[in-house]
């Protein structure tokens, strides 16, 4: 089996190293202009050379989105940034527009053009005309099934295959919606989605002035708003498929969703390719970061497609603390992000052998070198006793008590 890439997403160079250390092989993020997350922290210019060089001493890749729908003003200043990414050594961009896709094969010919999902490829026909095109890869449709996307692979077996795996998704044919511009005056095809499919919508009798609520179901009304994907296990029948590239949604996301998604899924990718079975525990860790309710979309032909009853994400955990240091002689430094209280018990998230291991806390020494028995200055580095060699990077967790 050809080895398979996991692809994670950083919203901010605090995300992009997260990725990394829970074991992504490359990350995808974007400049300041020309990406569909204009709300993310984001990169500018001197900040992508240097986590492109970053990702590289890693032995990493990196991928910088230029997926935009572009409006003709859009383009002032366009072929200046394709070189420039060409030149501090980008390993692609990913674009759905075809006239940036061309500006960027003559201004930039040896950047690589990844096809964004955007421009909903679907079918092995357009898959062979964006190869021949100049494209190496295809973000494949959100559309499609396993046997479709085999169907594409056996047809044009030379191009790169990359699904979305985890994450929000949208409810619009291939993410193209324009109900955020339209609600809203944010277009959500140049990177400013107020997400408007999450709104709570009503239905109105026109002589009487009646509001009703619309209702899916008895269970709710939000019959915009979409399920999270969740393909943790079926990793093996999307590679049997041709699937190469694994992709994580969630620029917009916490580091712990991008730490716990990515730690999973480099897990399931590591069985799969090993020949082992699908470890189930590993589902039950994507229930430990904030999501919606789960569905595997249109892959498997499922009559579960993506609608919900509700727009409020759930977790079985809450992110506590990060690593600072590496743990010494039974202490650890850690960053506080949510309140712990001494007696609390905490789960560690690591890429190592420390994974899923807990422990009590008995000891909390804040700034000032004070024993406290509550933390609860956020972000504030505190010592606490540790039984485990845990590593800078590394997260504590802790089960919610409902």
């Amino acid at each position: 089996m050809k080895k398979l890439e996991l692809l994670s997403p950083a919203g901010s160079s605090e995300k992009l190293e997260t990725a990394f250390y829970f074991g992504a092989d490359a990350c995808y993020f974007a400049g300041k202009k020309y990406g569909l997350r204009a709300f993310s922290d984001n990169f500018d210019e001197d900040e992508l050379e240097k986590y492109i060089n970053y990702a590289h001493s890693l032995n990493k890749k990196a991928y910088i989105t230029v997926n935009i729908l572009a409006h003709n003003e859009d383009f002032n200043g366009l072929a200046e940034y394709l070189k420039y990414l060409e030149k501090i050594g980008a390993d692609a961009i990913i674009a759905s527009d075809v006239g940036i896709i061309n500006l960027s094969k003559k201004v930039a010919p040896n950047l690589e053009i990844h096809l964004s999902t955007q421009a909903n490829c679907t079918n092995a026909e357009s898959a062979r005309f964006w190869k021949d095109f100049g494209v190496k890869r295809i973000v494949l449709a959100r559309e499609l099934s396993l046997k479709e996307i085999a169907q594409i692979k056996d047809a044009v077996p030379d191009i790169e295959l990359e699904a979305f795996v985890h994450g929000a998704m949208c409810i619009s044919y291939s993410g193209r919606c324009l109900l955020s511009n339209y609600l809203c005056k944010r277009d959500s095809n140049r990177g400013q989605c107020a997400q408007a499919c999450r709104f709570e919508y009503y239905l109105r009798e026109k002589t009487r002035d009646d509001e009703m609520t619309i209702q899916q179901d008895e269970r709710g009304t939000y019959i915009l708003n979409s399920k999270d994907m969740n393909m943790i296990a079926h990793i093996k029948e999307m590679a049997d498929a041709g699937v190469e590239s694994f992709k994580i949604e969630g620029r917009m996301k916490t580091s712990y969703y991008v730490a716990n998604v990515t730690n999973a899924y480099r897990r399931a990718i590591n069985a799969v390719e090993k020949g082992e079975p699908f470890d189930s525990s590993l589902y039950e860790e994507l229930e430990k970061s904030s999501h919606r309710r789960y569905t595997t979309g249109f892959y498997l032909d499922e009559k579960d497609r993506e609608f919900i009853e509700t727009s409020l994400p759930v977790s079985t955990y809450d992110f506590i603390a990060n690593v600072v240091e590496d743990a010494q002689n039974g202490v650890v430094s850690v960053e506080q992000r949510n309140r712990f209280k001494v007696g609390d018990t905490l789960e560690v998230l690591s890429p190592s052998e420390e994974f899923n291991k807990t422990f009590v806390v008995q000891t909390i020494i804040d700034s000032k070198g004070e024993n406290i028995d509550d933390a609860l200055k956020v972000q504030e580095i505190v010592k606490i006793n540790c039984p485990y060699e845990l590593k800078k990077g590394d997260i504590l967790r802790k089960k919610h008590s409902n």
